[in-house]
């Protein structure tokens, strides 16, 4: 197939589902400040990188400010990110704060870092939000984080809980908002080759091979060469929750329920042999002769731009 084509058709599905997620969850609005908080990962470029399509052809005004938190690792290019963002001609801000040293005195050698790292960042980009007058505060989470954040809480925390993708922040005073919640790693990799971002490889965690969540993220991916279609299904049952069919109690009143004498049809269900449907796919439009299905779609508002 034609590389340029293929190439094409990636951006307008980035654009697409992230114009999706924004209007799904409500996530900018007119006149919003967007802090987008760029690591030099290729999420967090992607991010910036589709915001700005998306800006560009949105109902809304909305402004874009670029923050990276310096964080002093040892060999960290400092001069990439600036050099990157003066030239999109996108504003930014560069705070710089001595985090390596405080993770590294206080967490003993062989211990994985990333709890106390992101405490630390998520307390200094609050700050430097509030400073800058940003009304939301954008992240680089990716379908497939929030999935092993499921997992791994339900693994290690004992808790049925993912990682929204709107939330407010832990002082109160934030909106956070994950725009990519609905993009798969593997179009945000593909993406950064093409675009070419001068990545900055993250030195602090080193290649902690015993981390959790790389872990949980190799047995997705096994999951989904072996079954695929399984980790969309994982994906979109995060938004088909059905708390009388779970065990929380303060979800559902399950101490106060009496017979009534009257058909439930969401009463029990639990045993039943209900069809299942088939997986999304990746591509949403596939060819049938000279048909075009739409599968595991769900309709785009008509004020979104579906394509860059």
């Amino acid at each position: 197939m034609d590389i340029e084509f293929e190439n094409h058709k990636l951006e307008k599905r980035l654009c697409r589902e992230v114009g999706r997620a924004i209007v799904d969850y409500n996530m900018i609005e007119e006149g919003d400040r967007v802090m987008v908080c760029l690591s030099g990962g290729k999420d967090s470029y992607g991010l910036l990188d589709i915001l700005q399509k998306l800006q560009a052809r949105a109902p809304v005004r909305f402004e874009i400010i670029a923050v990276n938190l310096d964080q002093k690792q040892p060999g960290f290019p400092a001069d990439v990110l600036p050099a990157y963002l003066t030239r999109l001609g996108v504003p930014f801000h560069i705070e710089n704060q001595d985090t390596y040293s405080i993770v590294k005195r206080v967490i003993p050698e062989g211990k994985t870092m990333c709890s106390l790292c992101s405490r630390l960042r998520r307390g200094i980009l609050y700050r430097v939000a509030s400073e800058l007058g940003a009304t939301k505060i954008a992240l680089g989470h990716h379908r497939d984080d929030i999935l092993q954040t499921v997992l791994l809480n339900m693994f290690f925390g004992a808790k049925l809980k993912g990682m929204p993708p709107k939330l407010v922040s832990d002082d109160g005073r934030h909106v956070v908002i994950r725009p990519l919640a609905y993009v798969p790693e593997r179009d945000l990799a593909r993406w950064a080759e093409i675009r070419q971002f001068p990545i900055i490889p993250c030195t602090l965690c080193g290649s902690q091979d015993n981390l959790q969540r790389k872990q949980v993220s190799l047995m997705l991916q096994d999951w989904e060469k072996k079954f695929p279609g399984r980790v969309e299904n994982m994906f979109t049952a995060l938004q088909n929750v059905v708390p009388s069919h779970l065990m929380d109690r303060d979800l559902h009143p399950f101490t106060a329920l009496r017979a009534t004498g009257e058909a439930d049809e969401n009463g029990d269900k639990a045993f039943d042999h209900e069809p299942l449907p088939e997986p999304a796919l990746a591509d949403p439009s596939v060819k049938t002769g000279n048909a075009t299905a739409q599968r595991g779609v769900i309709p785009i508002a008509a004020t979104t731009p579906e394509a860059c």
